[in-house]
């Protein structure tokens, strides 16, 4: 990122600037005594868990040039003071976003958020030097820093943006400023803290708060609520597989076990997809990066070529293969959305059995429990044959596979005795599915899998 000097932070962010003349230069923003930050400008940030004042003396220790700070903290370098860090950081962001005339794509939505970033950011490289959002920094703390890294060779970036609450998406489109945004699927994650999924659509709309006046919104048009959107004030794309009157549309979607071919079509000419990941979910995540590719100029043909080049990141839809039984781990997190969609993954895949681990899906709210007994149906639905729970929440996964006619489900609360039970009944040819939301580190169950079937199996390291 470009230097600064202090007067123009202080400025930006509305501080009070002390001990400082205001012309020294800091290079590059830190909120991480993790690493060294040589002549950086440091923010103390505050979470539930943690204060970044704490760590004012050590960042002045690794060489910060000067601190941003809420409370009195006890260096010698210049401080800032501004009364919320958090604040401070993104109206540096802002400002900081308002040196480059790029375009900058915001993807938001219940599911897929990640994965479209991922898959549009490759569609973008066809044409334009991208960054994208590192992993899944989609807040107030990531966001902003994902900001910081746009240089004078970028020439175009792609923006995830995350919520729990109404507000949280407006107040980053207005640091981001997106030029075209993206709202993949309105589902119920969040639903505890917003209510209803007409709420989140509501919620996930602000992303055109910041949007520029003409920056075209491409959406999913085979979600139920986001089919019914209507501007008349700015381009609309939608995409979609079932409805006909998608603009971008999938079509000859074939499924494999760890591809997915399809064809897409928009305005009368098809592209040839070739998607090295499986599921259907990821075809509707490709379409929404298309349609980015064309609301920014992007050569299409190009466009349709690049998806070969799709990894997935984090814990999401990682397949690995031990002695013949196949694991396929998407454990970042979980929604009833996000678990159908890899059901029926599972469903496609060719296999002896197909085992589902599912565990507890959290900030459901008052439709926790209906929502976990469906995924259990879904089990039945998707031809699963062994479905295994983990956590409270899932205890009702079990009855809704139990009553739509599944002999074998079973619940457990401990991450030991589940890791065993699978090693134990595990053979050749199967199939594992693991998902759950992130705070139930079903994680560590594979981990532990992964050693026993390796063990018992004599597979070396």
């Amino acid at each position: 990122m470009k230097d600064f000097n202090l007067i123009e932070i202080a400025c930006a962010v509305g501080g009070r600037l002390d001990h400082a003349m205001g012309r020294e230069l800091v290079k590059g923003v830190f909120t991480d005594t993790r690493k060294p930050i040589n002549k950086g400008i440091f923010f103390c940030l505050e979470g539930t868990n943690f204060d970044g004042h704490d760590f004012a003396k050590q960042a002045e220790e690794l060489g910060a040039g000067a601190i941003v700070a809420r409370k009195k903290i006890d260096v010698e370098i210049p401080v800032i003071y501004v009364t919320d860090t958090v604040k401070a950081l993104n109206d540096l962001a802002s400002y900081y976003r308002g040196f480059f005339d790029i375009p900058l794509v915001g993807v938001t939505g219940s599911v897929g958020k990640t994965t479209t970033k991922d898959m549009t950011s490759l569609v973008l490289a066809t044409k334009f030097n991208t960054i994208k959002t590192q992993g899944n920094l989609n807040n107030s703390i990531g966001m902003p820093m994902t900001l910081f890294s746009i240089d004078e060779s970028t020439e175009a970036a792609v923006i995830e943006m995350g919520m729990n609450h109404f507000g949280e998406i407006s107040f980053l489109s207005k640091v981001a400023r997106p030029t075209a945004a993206i709202i993949t699927k309105i589902g119920t994650s969040h639903i505890e803290n917003l209510g209803s999924r007409e709420n989140i659509m509501k919620a996930k709309l602000e992303i055109l708060d910041g949007a520029s006046k003409d920056a075209p919104l491409i959406l999913n048009r085979d979600d139920d609520l986001l089919s019914k959107y209507v501007s008349q004030k700015r381009r609309v794309i939608f995409f979609g597989i079932n409805d006909r009157f998608s603009e971008v549309r999938a079509l000859k979607v074939k499924l494999g076990d760890k591809s997915s071919d399809f064809q897409i079509e928009y305005r009368s000419k098809r592209y040839n997809v070739h998607l090295p990941v499986a599921g259907m979910h990821n075809v509707y995540d490709a379409l929404a990066a298309f349609s980015a590719g064309i609301a920014l100029g992007v050569d299409l043909e190009a466009a349709a070529n690049a998806f070969t080049g799709y990894k997935p990141t984090g814990m999401r839809q990682q397949i690995e293969e031990i002695a013949g039984i196949t694991l396929i781990e998407d454990c970042y997190n979980a929604s009833p959305d996000s678990v159908e969609a890899n059901l029926v993954t599972l469903s496609n895949m060719k296999a002896t059995r197909r085992i589902a681990v599912l565990g507890d899906m959290l900030e459901l709210g008052d439709t926790s429990e209906q929502s976990h007994y469906r995924c259990g149906q879904s089990c039945v639905k998707n031809n699963v044959n062994i479905l295994f729970t983990y956590g409270v929440k899932s205890q009702a996964t079990v009855r809704g596979a139990k009553d739509a006619g599944l002999r074998f489900a079973y619940n457990s609360d401990s991450a030991t005795d589940l890791a065993r039970s699978l090693a134990t009944m595990l053979l050749p040819g199967d199939v594992v599915l693991f998902k759950a939301s992130r705070a139930m580190k079903l994680e560590n169950v594979i981990s532990d899998l992964k050693k026993k079937l390796k063990k018992k199996y004599k597979v070396s390291e």
